[in-house]
């Protein structure tokens, strides 16, 4: 039924070219045409996952997913917007293993009352998460500790914590995908659905049409953001970290969910952790580096007080709930309580109320 949303794409680009001053009802139509574009998104990894396997179908379906984020991050990052640029990489992070997960966490479990992953895979994931809490509360810990000189070495600190962090993740590719890939491998396809598959051609077309019109569809929603979250009455914080977040994120939202209801939680934990990882270890240090050659000047990774503690936060509870490999509807309800309880705060959060990011 989503697929007639599908008619808000059209709408929203001719909005764009022809009301660009429309922004509260561009961003509207922007939000409802990517729901159908992340549902056809979700069901091509599902259907690729039956030629690659689940462990590089979350893979596929991180990276896809994230395609949107890291476009506009690099755009943001050109006009050096180094704040929006940093509030939306948090914000996709807590929202992939809060909002996402909890939700495939909870809709798997009102369907089916127990499901089980394997924990060891699941466990290391959730340390690879701690791994970047820890990357992004040093460089805030430097700030505080090194005096009125820490902004003049931040920016080499930042480099070097970059590469570890690049370093990190390219063997974790190797560890997932390579020498100890059956921990992510899942059940495989039921024959019914295996019967069904699409061809490798019409998968692999299907989910890059989908992330081209996707990162298209999210420009123009970002484009119109500020002014329509202007007139709503939310702050910039909560626009970076909440509202831009939540619509980059439909697309592992509506996987996520999905598979979980199909009882497959190896690849939907998957892809919602999955997709954290590549923001925390992947698309972040790459901003730090791609900034010294695109912006006004070098990217740090000096983020606020508050995002800081949210992002430990999160990573946290997640890694208690993965820590089993087992899952209930209740854990879903934890870890969306938690997430809401973030977006309260960062809702009532003053514009300077986090503290100051260069």
């Amino acid at each position: 039924m989503l697929n007639w949303l599908l008619i808000f794409v059209p709408v929203a680009i001719g909005l764009e070219f022809l009301m660009p001053g429309a922004h509260t009802l561009i961003f509207i139509a922007a939000c409802l045409a990517i729901l159908p574009l992340a549902g056809w998104l979700g069901h091509a990894t599902e259907q690729l996952t039956h030629h690659t396997g689940e462990g590089v179908g979350g893979l596929l379906n991180a990276t896809f997913g994230n395609a949107a984020e890291l476009i506009i991050a690099i755009m943001a990052l050109r006009q050096g917007l180094y704040s929006v640029v940093k509030a939306s990489l948090t914000g996709s992070i807590i929202g992939n293993i809060l909002l996402v997960l909890g939700a495939a966490v909870l809709a798997g479990g009102l369907k089916h009352k127990q499901q089980k992953f394997n924990s060891t895979g699941a466990r290391a994931q959730a340390t690879l998460l701690t791994l970047a809490a820890i990357a992004l509360v040093m460089p805030a810990a430097f700030h505080a500790l090194a005096g009125p000189d820490a902004g003049i070495r931040e920016d080499g600190l930042s480099l070097g914590i970059s590469c570890v962090l690049l370093a990190a993740y390219g063997l974790h590719l190797v560890f997932s995908l390579g020498t100890h890939k059956q921990l992510f491998a899942g059940e495989g396809p039921r024959p019914a659905e295996a019967a069904a598959a699409w061809s490798l051609k019409r998968s692999v077309l299907t989910l890059a049409g989908a992330t081209l019109s996707i990162v298209w569809v999210s420009e123009i929603l970002v484009g119109s953001v500020q002014e329509a979250a202007a007139a709503f009455g939310m702050t910039s914080v909560f626009i970076g970290v909440i509202v831009v977040a939540v619509v980059g994120n439909a697309a592992e939202h509506s996987s996520a969910v999905m598979l979980a209801m199909k009882n497959r939680m190896e690849l939907s934990m998957g892809i919602a952790i999955g997709s954290s990882l590549q923001i925390a270890l992947l698309v972040a240090p790459l901003l730090v580096i791609v900034s010294h050659f695109i912006g006004p000047r070098p990217m740090d990774l000096m983020f606020t007080p508050a995002e800081v503690v949210a992002i430990f936060l999160a990573v946290l509870i997640t890694g208690q709930i993965a820590s089993d490999g087992e899952s209930n509807w209740i854990e879903g309800v934890q870890l969306l309580a938690v997430y809401i309880i973030m977006a309260i705060v960062f809702y009532f959060l003053p514009e300077s109320g986090g503290g100051v990011a260069r």
